[in-house]
């Protein structure tokens, strides 16, 4: 990365992607990584566009009082795992709250949004999934905002399970490795990059491209591939699911797109009908087999695609991009009085929900889940509602 130019700056705001902004002397918007809102910083500018400039900072001169010193010792050495660990926990959820209204606003042009409260989780020890880069053997993360890799033999966020996974296993031969464990089970698995690779892990750990371990959400159990998609905590998956759950009612006709391995199918209350559609290959076996015994047609193949069936209510959990104009075409054809939208970008959230509304939708509520706190990242979960 190359930096010139150090100027000072006085940051207002935090925006989406974990920024603090401030204004240049020609009133260009500067994105500056590493601050505060509020906080007088020197940086060096490391991006000139004609209508923002990036920066990075240099100097702290005056330091917001959500400002601490990082509590893991990875952190402390570069490693990007966690964007935000200098703040506060309690700061983190209130900047998330603001740049959740701040995309309603400015993209979806909603200026009093229906924000519930935020669902709170612990903030350590918490994700049941991890990949890793591989450095002589032992794991590593990337630099923040970068690629060179930081070796770790320890992890703040990582659950227990996936903790000893991290302390005593080698994987010498892989350049990645992904560390999955189900808390409700105890079962672990590991599934390295390239393939097949020789690693050195416990005896309970099941590896190979078939490895898979299964986790209690809710009491429910479910089967989850080693490369399938799923939440990071299983406490952030049973919130969304009871968010979700609660959304849908009893007795309805469902469409959930995007599904994954079916945990919003598999835990909706006495469904009449489930339309499953899920395109990774992986997820939609998990998905198959999870969703056995339930009146579900699991499909595979790209939402966009989907041909669409009327139901009562659209489950939509699209990946960080968004349903986009075909995701919210297919969600238009299913002519649901309710969609119920999972979104784990703000700004993608955001423009999901003018698409709806344009298609006329409200936007009934919206409630931010804390599934990734030191990070500035959150999952939002959106009830949209039209007369049928």
């Amino acid at each position: 990365m190359i930096y010139w130019l150090l100027v000072e700056l006085v940051t207002s705001r935090m925006v989406a992607g974990g920024d603090a902004l401030a204004r240049a002397d020609d009133g260009r918007v500067v994105l500056v990584d590493g601050a505060l809102p509020g906080e007088r910083v020197r940086v060096s500018i490391t991006s000139d566009r004609a209508d923002h400039l990036r920066a990075q900072v240099v100097e702290l001169l005056e330091a917001a009082p959500e400002r601490i010193e990082p509590p893991c010792v990875h952190a402390r050495n570069g490693c990007g795992g966690c964007g935000w660990q200098h703040v506060t926990v309690d700061a983190q959820r209130a900047y998330k709250r603001d740049i959740i209204t701040d995309a309603l606003r400015r993209i979806a042009h909603v200026e009093d949004a229906p924000l519930c409260d935020t669902v709170e989780l612990p903030a350590a020890g918490y994700r049941t999934t991890v990949r890793a880069l591989v450095v002589d053997g032992g794991p590593a993360f990337r630099r923040h905002r970068a690629h060179d890799p930081v070796p770790v033999d320890s992890c703040l966020v990582a659950h227990p399970l996936v903790e000893d996974m991290l302390q005593h296993g080698r994987f010498h031969g892989a350049h990645e490795v992904t560390l999955r464990v189900g808390v409700g089970t105890g079962e672990r698995c590991a599934y390295t990059d390239p393939k097949g690779a020789p690693i050195e892990v416990a005896a309970d750990v099941r590896t190979g491209p078939r490895a898979h371990v299964h986790e209690l959400v809710d009491g429910t159990q479910f089967r989850i591939s080693a490369r399938s998609f799923f939440q990071t905590r299983v406490d952030g998956a049973e919130a969304l699911a009871r968010l979700v759950r609660d959304a849908v009612g009893p007795n309805r006709v469902v469409a959930d797109l995007y599904c994954g391995v079916g945990l919003f199918a598999g835990l909706v209350e006495t469904p009449v009908q489930i339309f499953a559609v899920e395109r990774d290959r992986h997820a939609f076996a998990d998905a198959r087999h999870n969703l056995r015994g339930r009146p579900a047609r699991v499909v595979r193949g790209d939402v966009g695609r989907w041909g669409s069936e009327p139901v009562d209510v659209v489950i939509a959990d699209p990946s960080r991009a968004g349903l986009g104009r075909t995701g919210a075409r297919t969600v238009f054809g299913c002519s649901a009085p309710r969609v119920i939208l999972v979104s784990c970008d703000p700004a993608a959230c955001a423009r999901d929900i003018a698409l709806l509304r344009d298609g006329g939708y409200d936007l009934t509520s919206i409630t931010p889940v804390d599934l990734f706190p030191h990070t500035p990242h959150v999952e939002c979960v959106s009830i949209l509602d039209r007369e049928p």
